[in-house]
């Protein structure tokens, strides 16, 4: 029995290396926001201590120097930076060139950047597990599956989601459903979470009011499903193309400053595009709060619509700009703003739930669809919001549309998207 030690205590030291990176990732993230904006978690619809918008401009303008000659540096002279899955199937992470890519994220997500911030804190935690897994001599096997839990409890310790972590792993860096997979990814995970509450919240990302089950919902929720996964792949490969079109040399230099500093122009405005998306997001699920069936406007629906259309793109001109970054979060809230435009024009036809629950479903349905992972996409919208045991039936039927018309799109070859994240 000393393999199951060994491989325990191997476990265990995953678990804790992976909390300490995404521990160091949440730290840093919100030093620099709390240092530039005044606050630490993230939202920028807060009102700023300094209120400026050359501020804003000036903050993505620094971001984009700083992204752009960084980036430059770091593929011009560094190793090519080797992601996550590839660093799944075996490929040796680089350390240097994987601690810049990832000190690059966080300085230009902290500074406002439009794009997520779940890849930095997996990548260093894999960077963890790939270190931990030399050192201890585990299998072949063992080192996979060990680098993908703790890529999957990177993501958990930086947002307070253990089983969406776990569920991350196993069902899309692994995509092997057995007890060698599913138990170390609920110990890493786990642990990651435990150790990374020493500096993260223990509270939802998103405050959602009591979610109620309506026929109205469930109808909606039939139609809404195949609406969410033709948006979904939109953006994924919206965001593919601009990936692939980014600067490869030294025009990254002049590109990315320029994007960033519009998006901050636009951002005077409408700051809700700024960030990994939360602003959109609780936008989204706050549409309920002041707009029901029987006084629901146009107008604030209108402003939802410009926002998600904005903050679409921004986030893919960032990527094109040569960022590296995740989309989770975006897709996220790209979801909750058009399930709470749709659901607020459906309640006007038929009444029913409040429209955080159109919102929910929604970003499920889209979060699914985009990371072409419908457990994974359910599991952490119901840990980003602490809610949707009351509105699972309408959401695993709008997860099962998005995902049916995913399917017979990929089928006909129209877009060949990697399983996960469209954008590394």
């Amino acid at each position: 029995m000393k393999w199951l030690a060994r491989l325990t205590f191997v476990t265990i030291l995953v678990g804790i290396g992976s909390g300490l990176s995404g521990l160091v990732v949440s730290f840093l993230l919100h030093g620099l926001e709390h240092l530039v904006y005044g606050f630490g978690e993230g939202d920028f619809l807060d009102e700023l201590p300094t209120p400026s918008n050359g501020l804003r401009v000036l903050a993505l303008f620094i971001a984009g120097v700083i992204g752009g000659f960084g980036w430059w540096a770091v593929r011009r002279w560094g190793r090519r930076v080797v992601s996550v899955e590839a660093a799944v199937k075996g490929e040796r992470m680089p350390f240097w060139s994987s601690l810049g890519n990832i000190a690059l994220q966080i300085v230009i997500v902290g500074l406002g950047a439009s794009i997520g911030r779940e890849v930095a804190p997996r990548e260093l935690a894999a960077l963890a597990a790939q270190w931990i897994t030399r050192k201890t001599g585990v299998t072949f096997r063992e080192t996979r599956i060990l680098v993908a839990c703790g890529a999957g409890a990177g993501l958990a310790a930086v947002y307070d989601v253990p089983l969406g972590g776990a569920v991350f792993a196993v069902e899309i860096l692994l995509a092997e459903l057995t007890l060698a997979t599913v138990v170390p990814a609920i110990a890493t995970s786990a642990i990651a979470a435990i150790v990374a509450r020493l500096v993260t919240s223990a509270a939802p990302l998103y405050s959602v009011p009591h979610l109620e089950l309506s026929p109205s919902l469930i109808v909606w929720s039939i139609i809404a499903g195949p609406v969410m996964g033709f948006a979904a792949l939109g953006f994924v490969v919206l965001a593919k193309k601009a990936g692939e079109r980014r600067p490869k040399s030294w025009g990254i230099l002049i590109v990315m400053p320029v994007v960033f500093t519009a998006v901050g122009v636009l951002s005077i405005w409408f700051p809700q595009i700024l960030g990994n998306g939360r602003a959109l997001g609780q936008l989204g699920f706050d549409g309920g709060a002041n707009l029901d069936g029987a006084t629901l406007g146009a107008a604030p629906l209108l402003f939802i619509l410009i926002i998600v259309l904005l903050k679409l793109i921004s986030t893919v001109g960032t990527i094109g700009a040569g960022a590296a970054g995740g989309t989770l979060t975006p897709s996220l809230a790209l979801g909750s703003g058009l399930g709470a435009v749709l659901g607020g024009l459906w309640l006007l036809l038929w009444p029913g739930s409040g429209i955080a629950a159109f919102a929910f479903v929604a970003a499920a349905s889209f979060l699914a669809a985009s990371m072409r992972a419908p457990l994974t996409a359910l599991v952490l919208v119901v840990e980003f919001t602490g809610q949707g045991q009351a509105i699972l039936v309408p959401a695993l039927l709008a997860i099962a549309g998005s995902m049916t018309i995913g399917y017979m799109i990929t089928r006909r070859q129209l877009w060949k998207t990697p399983r996960g994240e469209g954008v590394a």
